[in-house]
């Protein structure tokens, strides 16, 4: 379900606010506003309606989220400069290969000025999953209002049907902390899986 239009102006202003802290003249240490990285599982019932979104990649490729239904996605906010972002960008490669096809993983550059800042990002980590390349922040636009990246980095990991099924905000604690949480996803019943039911 798409945000309705009267309040895609009100999540973009919020959504600029946070971000401008992700510049270089933040005030905070690092200028970066970053959340707490802590898994945060959201249980089937409060997991609304599945996430729609469409957009080119870094390489100038169409992605379409609808494409990956039917297992469990990864979709991590980032940009180039950020140096949450840099410190993360190694395990989420770890983790998209050891996934393998049983999850996708996706970035959504959100700040780069241009595709090849965030292509030479993705060299350097050797980054082989997709990047939509969102300036402008309005692929964020495609969460619901509640699971909104308000920092950055931050990870939502969909269900097989496209829903919001775990939030980190901030940078993943590990590789294995983020297949873990993918397993939980895939399967809520599971041992140590508590709150994703």
């Amino acid at each position: 379900m798409r945000t309705p239009s009267h309040v895609r102006p009100l999540l973009l202003a919020a959504l600029a606010l946070g971000l401008s802290a992700c510049g270089m003249n933040g005030t905070n240490q690092g200028s970066y506003i970053t959340g707490n990285s802590q898994v945060e599982p959201v249980a089937v019932a409060d997991r609304g309606e599945p996430i729609d979104l469409s957009g080119t990649t870094l390489e100038g490729k169409p992605y379409d989220l609808a494409a990956d239904r039917g297992k469990p996605v990864v979709l991590n906010t980032w940009w180039s400069g950020c140096g949450p972002c840099n410190k993360e960008a190694p395990m989420l490669q770890q983790a998209s290969e050891k996934l393998g096809d049983t999850a996708t993983v996706v970035g959504i550059n959100i700040r780069d000025s241009s595709a090849a800042d965030g292509l030479a990002f993705e060299r350097k980590y050797d980054a082989t999953y997709p990047s939509i390349y969102s300036p402008d922040g309005k692929a964020v636009l495609a969460f619901p209002p509640k699971f909104a990246p308000r920092s950055v980095p931050a990870t939502a990991i969909l269900d097989s049907q496209g829903r919001v099924a775990a939030m980190i905000r901030g940078v993943i604690p590990s590789a294995l902390t983020l297949t873990e949480t993918v397993q939980c996803v895939a399967d809520p019943k599971a041992q140590g899986c508590k709150g994703f039911e």
